[in-house]
């Protein structure tokens, strides 16, 4: 992850990707500050927040005219959560740049679990009843569990990134579904980059001061 090569490598495949796949100046806006976002947020880079917020504002424009609704409304809670992560992050760290990474509670995890049954059942209904959602269900479940993953991120908790690899998975097919290629393919990335965030932030939990559990 500290290999300063590789970001100007996955940014110029990403460019090529979207322009290969005749995506809008939008969706490489998004892609790209995308991809920046989720980079900076594996290095604990407290520079992940701002460029985080310009990458919601693309998404939510985006996902409207592809009438993927759940995920629109998503990046307005997304907005609200970066603001929150962005001073949480620099709050009760010490000496450290930024606070230090805490594990989640079993008792947090099971509720978050019925959370994301309930929320997905119910907004799923909503976008099949009152929209022309394309695929409610799974719009609403991506959308739910992203939730979740940026509430825990924004906390420092270390299985925000096991969220976040279901979330990829999941996204990868369902933009390829939608043929957002260039999306399909970001998420591709993002689910590598996921996977190494997790082991990097899992060794600095391993080496550092243990926190109150989340």
């Amino acid at each position: 992850m500290n290999k300063g090569w590789v970001l100007p490598v996955l940014f110029i495949v990403m460019l090529a990707v979207a322009f290969a796949t005749s995506s809008s100046a939008l969706e490489i806006a998004a892609t790209t500050t995308g991809l920046l976002s989720v980079w900076l947020t594996a290095r604990e880079n407290i520079w992940a927040w701002p460029v985080g917020l310009a990458n919601v504002a693309c998404f939510f424009y985006m996902f409207e005219d592809a009438k993927l609704y759940a995920d629109m409304t998503l990046q307005v809670f997304f907005f609200a959560l970066s603001l929150y992560g962005w001073a949480a992050w620099l709050t009760g760290r010490g000496a450290a740049k930024v606070r230090p990474t805490r594990s989640l509670a079993p008792k947090r995890a099971a509720l978050l679990g019925v959370l994301l049954v309930a929320v997905t059942l119910l907004w799923g209904f909503v976008l099949k009843a009152y929209t022309d959602a394309s695929i409610p269900y799974a719009d609403a479940l991506i959308a739910t569990l992203s939730l979740i993953a940026l509430y825990l991120f924004s906390s420092k908790v270390l299985q925000n990134w096991l969220c976040w690899i279901a979330v990829d998975v999941l996204s990868i097919g369902m933009y390829a579904y939608k043929a957002l290629y260039a999306l399909a393919f970001l998420y591709v990335v993002f689910l590598a980059i996921a996977v190494a965030g997790h082991l990097s932030w899992k060794r600095a939990y391993d080496a550092g001061p243990k926190e109150v559990p989340a």
